[in-house]
């Protein structure tokens, strides 16, 4: 290849070399949820023809509030399913730019539903159930069903400023909070790509950053193999001189990202400035070749070059399969969480005529939410409950934002002819979205002045909120006359289905709040663009873990149709733990061993039993607390593991495990290394103290992960850092 035919091939959408039979390719295909519109994936028309759709599951943020990572990895292994199918015929490429693994920290964050949980934790064990089921599994990282991509790496968690935002995150935040997702995606799981943000972090723009793309990433993370590359974020070695100003040209900040270990660039910049940056020795021709290497031995280990038997004869009788529906079924009504509820739900058979009112009643493609492609089909509430209600009143009273009343009339009279009103509204993507933060926390428009007067009709009222950020709910929990609440997220193509479902007690909620539901204040108290979760002085902190305000609903919060009995069974926790000997378990022979930081540390096993009326799932979740092992402050507590007991009949049991890592059980020091400290540790199952125990760590402290140190990076041109900059 030319120097001009290797630069050309730099950049998302590759030209390939005719003369050498190379074909162009474009990297850019989406799946987040599902095979989505991106520029490389292609949707045949019409809807119902071969490779016109694919299965469109719920958002992350819905998913994720399942706490359930078997779903996750059943969901990614029919995304993976579906997508190479696709790319067999030449309908996507095999490569995705998925997950968005940023936790949701800041409440205002228009990506937050694209993301499972503000804890990083969870985030984690997210991820590890997802990239193996997208990937193939974890046994032949050569031999690939497609090529996952995690990002934004690294802290990204807002859209206003995006592109030019620096960021100086603690090294205590960055080694408990920001780093864990990513460090579980390439460390464990293997993920064959990683994309870098638009943000800057410690001055440096993220697809220019040596610390996190070369020493944390390749060095400490060993995603070293030759088929695995970085992907810059569209526009984002770009804006390295257009709006970080880090450099004085664009072809300096071509070579930066270049240098740093940016393999592709989504954009433009690398195609038409890398050869000035190669002529002027910013940066070599050796290094764009490591960089072609990398992305064309990753397209090898999906067969682009060769075919592969394993995956090749996926094909459109693959997609939307009778059980890929169930699961998408099964993954919306899984995820929603029940916010309150007087005895209303489920639904007595008595109610005959039903109003359904509200922005989201007759919602198709908006519950589907961002990232989503063209499903094979999409449940609206307003069909799902025409299917199951011989008389159903639809009103669509006001819209998301909406400030007009005009409709509100029609959709009190609708309410008044009802034995029951239902009312479906919250946020949408024109509250949220890439590029859009949201300006508050409450609900939108005029919607709760709508459900004000519905409740005032004295009639039984059921409110189901959709969107992926958390409302202020204050208004409507402590309004009697609502007498139900209902989390939904974005649901998706079965989304109506599982409303109703749920509403009707054909399945029962047992999904948790993922995120935080703060007073619509917390905006005022917390600049979008601090980074830092420990309190200090009048700042009140970010997420459960640290935030020393009152939460409206609490992070984990959720409710049942039915009542709940944990004990402990099996072996019991024991009083003392020797911190030396935690480390002392042996691991298979003439493996590779594991990092100290996955290592277990118990195993507690614990019986759910159903002491109420109604069949249902029971999520467990186990938070770890301490107030003198390691530095202060100390966290109000921490998730260390959860678990999800499946259809528990009223009088039965079932026992299930909650696996604590050694990793778990670590704080960080000063240098953000996370060590594990001797100390007095409380656990307690879920957000009420349903079950509890007690242990104590004793001996010397052990660091188990230690976090990358900054070197001196000598550019190879003249650099100019965020004046916010803090130089760790």
């Amino acid at each position: 290849m030319t120097l001009d035919e290797k630069i050309v091939n730099t950049v998302n959408a590759a030209d390939g070399v005719g003369r050498l039979g190379l074909p162009g390719y474009d990297w850019w295909n989406e799946a987040l949820h599902g095979l989505a519109q991106a520029p490389g994936v292609k949707f045949n028309s019409p809807n119902g023809s071969a490779f016109s759709y694919a299965t469109s599951f719920p958002m992350a943020i819905t998913t994720g509030s399942a706490f359930d990572d078997h779903l996750i990895g059943e969901i990614a292994n029919v995304i993976g399913r579906e997508t190479r199918a696709f790319a067999n015929f030449e309908q996507c490429g095999y490569d995705f730019w998925t997950p968005n693994i940023n936790t949701f920290l800041d409440p205002r964050w228009g990506r937050g539903q694209e993301t499972p949980s503000e804890d990083s934790f969870h985030t984690q064990q997210y991820t590890k159930a997802l990239i193996p089921g997208l990937q193939g599994g974890l046994d032949h990282p050569e031999e690939k069903q497609i090529i996952a991509t995690c990002k934004h790496f690294n802290l990204y968690y807002a859209e206003t400023n995006r592109y030019g935002e620096n960021y100086n995150a603690t090294t205590q935040d960055l080694a408990e909070y920001y780093n864990p997702p990513f460090k579980s995606c390439v460390r464990d799981v293997a993920v064959g790509s990683v994309m870098c943000a638009y943000t800057a972090t410690y001055g440096v723009p993220s697809c220019a950053s040596e610390y996190f793309l070369q020493d944390t990433l390749r060095e400490d993370w060993s995603f070293d193999e030759p088929y695995k590359y970085v992907v810059g974020d569209c526009g984002a070695v770009e804006y390295i001189h257009t709006i970080h100003h880090f450099t004085d040209s664009p072809a300096e900040g071509a070579a930066l990202a270049l240098n740093a270990g940016t393999d592709l660039d989504c954009g433009f910049t690398f195609g038409t400035y890398l050869n000035e940056s190669i002529i002027n020795n910013y940066t070599t021709e050796a290094r764009l070749d490591q960089a072609l290497t990398r992305l064309y031995t990753g397209l090898h280990t999906v067969g682009y070059f060769d075919g592969q038997n394993r995956y090749a004869n996926l094909s459109w009788g693959d997609v939307d399969t009778e059980d890929t529906r169930a699961l998408a079924y099964r993954s919306a009504w899984e995820g929603m969480v029940l916010l309150k509820n007087d005895g209303l739900l489920p639904l007595s058979a008595d109610y005959k005529k039903v109003a359904l009112v509200g922005p989201y009643a007759n919602a198709s493609s908006q519950m589907q939410g961002i990232y989503a492609g063209q499903a094979p089909y999409i449940i609206t509430p307003l069909q799902a409950a025409e299917a199951n209600w011989d008389d159903v009143q639809y009103a669509f009273g006001t819209g998301v934002n909406g400030s007009n009343t005009t409709f509100f009339s029609a959709a009190l009279d609708a309410a008044r002819s009802a034995d029951l009103i239902i009312y479906l509204g919250g946020i949408d993507d024109t509250i949220e979205r890439e590029t859009q933060d949201r300006e508050s926390i409450k609900w939108p428009g005029n919607q709760l002045d709508l459900v004000q007067q519905l409740s005032e009709l004295g009639k039984p009222l059921a409110v189901v909120q959709f969107g992926g950020g958390q409302i202020d709910d204050s208004e409507l929990l402590a309004n009697s006359k609502v007498n139900s609440l209902l989390w939904v997220g974005y649901p998706s193509q079965e989304g109506g289905n599982a409303i109703v479902d749920i509403l009707l007690g054909r399945q029962a909620p047992a999904g948790r709040l993922t995120t935080t539901q703060y007073a619509a204040s917390y905006i005022d108290e917390v600049s979008i663009f601090n980074p830092d979760l420990r309190p200090n002085g009048s700042y009140p902190g970010r997420t459960y873990k640290w935030y020393t305000g009152k939460p409206v609903l609490p992070f984990s919060y959720g409710l049942s149709y039915t009542t709940f009995d944990l004990q402990w069974c099996g072996k019991p926790l024991k009083h003392t733990y020797k911190i030396k000997d935690l480390f002392h378990k042996r691991q298979p022979h003439g493996a590779k061993p594991k990092p100290l930081d996955t290592l277990p540390f118990v195993t507690l096993f614990t019986t759910v039993s159903n002491t109420g009326t109604h069949t249902s799932d029971f999520t467990a979740l186990l938070f770890l607390s301490t107030q003198n092992a390691g530095p202060s402050p100390y966290p109000n507590k921490w998730l260390a593991s959860y678990a999800r007991a499946h259809t528990i009949t009223p009088g039965h049991s079932q026992t299930i495990d909650l696996e604590i890592s050694i990793g778990s059980l670590a704080r960080a020091d000063e240098n953000g290394d996370l060590t594990v400290y001797p100390g007095n540790y409380v656990m307690e199952v879920d957000n009420n103290g349903l079950l509890k125990g007690e242990f104590e760590l004793v001996g010397e402290a052990v660091v188990v992960d230690r976090l990358t140190r900054q070197g001196v990076y000598e550019y190879t041109v003249p650099v100019h850092y965020n004046a916010s900059a803090n130089l760790v």
